[in-house]
């Protein structure tokens, strides 16, 4: 009986310290969990992203920063202090922003899908931005296999270091934006072809939208050298999203964000660098064709190339004017090439 009440209490006294050492983000509206909200400092580092249960490590969170911004969706939706921050659970004005319904241009079933949309990329160095693309871009599928066909970048915008010191022994200095890559959608039409022995899925069904996470990993517990140079903790994490209750068809699709996690240095580093690629896909038209030629541009991540000025459209993932306010001068928009 004595070992039994201990036992209870042991259990009580983990889960307590194990809830203590996490923050939830929750919906005001229905307390749903929110994931995918970024945490920044007051120097412009991304402390924390939350998972698809709405949770961050609070030892992310450095109290010296003193001020927070909550990033969600795009937006920033809160600006707290570490004492404001420092509670188990943290609701959200998550309806600050609407979700866009997509435009479905033709309707007749044909033999390609066409899906278009915004996207946005950036890379962080030890939290801090490194680089940052967004632009406009076509995905187009086979209607009947439902396979990634191509990829067709329309408009895009380049930022990176201004004066980055590329030397080979300081990888904490170096200029990533070779990293800024477009999102990836080679399965988000057959969503069961994620689900391998390596990954990890969890669902949640919310008010508005179905999301879906998927998480894998490489070289968790030993480092991989090569040249010089040691990598480390290899992580993968993606999150889409359908419509509310639906099939998870390619017409049901809503959005896809991945991030990318590496630790990196050369040897004569004493400390690995956490490189970090986000990417992000918004649709916002869905049509059927049967010819699949499209115009496109060359998506070249050392200069930009636009005709229009995208990125004013209101429902525009614009995550340049959040970083903006705190790189100053540092990243530079590469000329653009029109």
């Amino acid at each position: 009986m004595k070992t039994n009440y201990l036992l209870q209490i042991l259990f009580t006294l983990i889960l307590n310290l194990t809830h203590a050492q996490t923050i939830t983000f929750v919906s005001e509206k229905d307390n749903k969990p929110l994931p995918r909200v970024s945490v920044f400092g007051k120097d412009g580092s991304i402390l924390a992203y939350s998972d698809i249960e709405g949770k961050i490590d609070k030892k992310t969170l450095d109290p010296t920063q003193e001020k927070f911004q909550l990033i969600y969706d795009n937006f920033s939706v809160a600006s707290l202090s570490y004492a404001e921050l420092d509670h188990d659970v943290i609701k959200i004005n998550d309806r600050i922003k609407e979700i866009e319904p997509v435009i479905i241009k033709n309707n007749k079933p044909a033999k390609y899908i066409f899906i278009k949309g915004n996207f946005n990329s950036y890379v962080t160095v030890n939290n801090k931005l490194n680089a940052y693309a967004d632009g406009i871009i076509t995905y187009i599928f086979d209607n009947k296999s439902k396979k990634l066909k191509s990829t067709n970048v329309q408009q895009y915008r380049i930022y990176r270091l201004e004066d980055p010191k590329n030397e080979k022994k300081h990888t904490s200095s170096w200029d990533y934006g070779n990293s800024l890559n477009l999102p990836k959608l080679k399965h988000i039409g057959n969503p069961e072809e994620y689900k391998t022995r390596m990954t990890a899925i969890k669902e949640l069904k919310g008010e508005r939208k179905d999301q879906i996470e998927i998480s894998g990993g490489l070289l968790q517990e030993k480092e991989f050298a090569f040249l010089g140079f040691r990598f480390y903790d290899l992580r993968t994490i993606l999150n889409l999203s359908f419509e509310q209750g639906s099939s998870k068809t390619l017409k049901d699709f809503l959005e896809y964000n991945e991030l990318n996690f590496i630790k990196l240095k050369h040897k004569s580093e004493p400390n690995f660098n956490q490189i970090i690629a986000y990417s992000n896909f918004y649709p916002t038209e869905f049509s059927f064709e049967n010819n699949n030629d499209i115009e496109k541009v060359r998506y070249d991540k050392d200069n930009s190339n636009y005709q229009t000025k995208f990125w004013q459209d209101a429902s525009f993932p614009n995550m340049q004017t959040i970083f903006s306010n705190f790189f100053k001068g540092d990243l530079k928009e590469q000329l653009n090439k029109k």
